[in-house]
């Protein structure tokens, strides 16, 4: 039972690890995620950029550690995916 806990609680570390944004080339220029403490400095108005989920949902469930919103929402909350039309 204690060695089941252990292994849970290792993939959910693991999980919360792992973002699910990702820096995106788009014509040789390379653009990353960005949040609301970042955005002045990483977003471009040429590209379009969409919500991750899966940082927000981590984020609101890691409400209380302090830490993790921080990362969740402030660096890692929109990802890159195109080019604006």
């Amino acid at each position: 039972m204690k060695r089941s806990i252990k292994l849970i609680t290792l993939v959910i570390a693991i999980s919360i690890c792992t973002a699910c944004s990702s820096n995106m080339i788009i014509d040789g220029k390379k653009y990353e995620p960005y949040g609301l403490i970042n955005e002045k400095d990483v977003r471009s108005n040429d590209i379009k950029y969409e919500p991750c989920w899966g940082n927000i949902i981590w984020g609101s469930i890691l409400i209380e550690t302090i830490v993790g919103p921080i990362y969740f929402f402030g660096f890692d909350m929109f990802q890159p995916v195109g080019k604006n039309k």
